[in-house]
């Protein structure tokens, strides 16, 4: 039997990082982080433990390159989704909407997620992470930003800090209030993305009608 080529072995090895990013997600969501070990990890991928360690130097690193792989494969799907449009404005909203989701969505991964944030090992770089990174930077670009390098850290932190106030133990905010907040920084109409039920808060879908940034003016 002749050898595998490499491109073959690169396709396999690819497979199996996925296979334990997704499991990672899986067990997090349905475990918590301190109960999910790196052999639950690999047991549930159908992988060798030693390969988490091959791919990994870590558990928390190998959860952000998973949370980052579930941002930016759920941010994507909103972006490219039929009917499929060039609108900026329509794509801010639903790179908007797909963030705020995963929060409703999936809180015990992306809570435990900004808590892996925050501690001494801070931001972890990474494939997938630099994928939701290009995703989000070409959102500004595309809404029109005249200087995306500012506006896209800008958008980054307001995220982020929306998922931190929909996850906040015991002081949660509503995600209607912050999408409606974001939607007018952005000069988004209510109707953009994907519009929880009802009116937004403080008024009518006509009353948002908001102040651009003053770097896309």
């Amino acid at each position: 039997m002749s050898p595998r080529s490499a491109s073959v072995n690169e396709e396999r090895r690819r497979r199996s990082r996925e296979r334990l990013l997704q499991a990672t997600v899986e067990l997090v969501a349905e475990r918590g982080y301190e109960a999910t070990t790196l052999a639950d990890i690999a047991d549930r991928a159908g992988s060798a433990r030693g390969l988490v360690s091959y791919y990994f130097p870590g558990k928390r690193q190998l959860l952000q390159s998973a949370v980052h792989r579930l941002m930016h494969r759920t941010l994507e799907a909103a972006l490219t989704r039929e009917p499929s449009t060039d609108d900026g404005r329509e794509l801010m909203a639903r790179a908007i909407d797909a963030i705020l989701g995963l929060a409703a969505d999936s809180p015990v991964v992306m809570r435990t997620h900004m808590a892996g944030i925050l501690q001494a090992e801070g931001f972890v770089q990474c494939p997938e992470q630099q994928r939701l990174a290009r995703l989000l930077y070409e959102t500004v670009v595309r809404y029109g930003s005249r200087d995306a390098e500012s506006d896209y850290p800008m958008l980054r932190a307001l995220l982020m800090g929306a998922v931190f106030a929909v996850l906040m133990p015991g002081a949660p905010m509503p995600i209607p209030r912050l999408r409606a907040e974001l939607f007018r920084r952005y000069g988004l109409a209510w109707e953009f993305g994907v519009p929880p039920g009802g009116e937004p808060p403080g008024g009518t879908s006509q009353d948002i009608v908001l102040q651009w940034p003053k770097s896309l003016k």
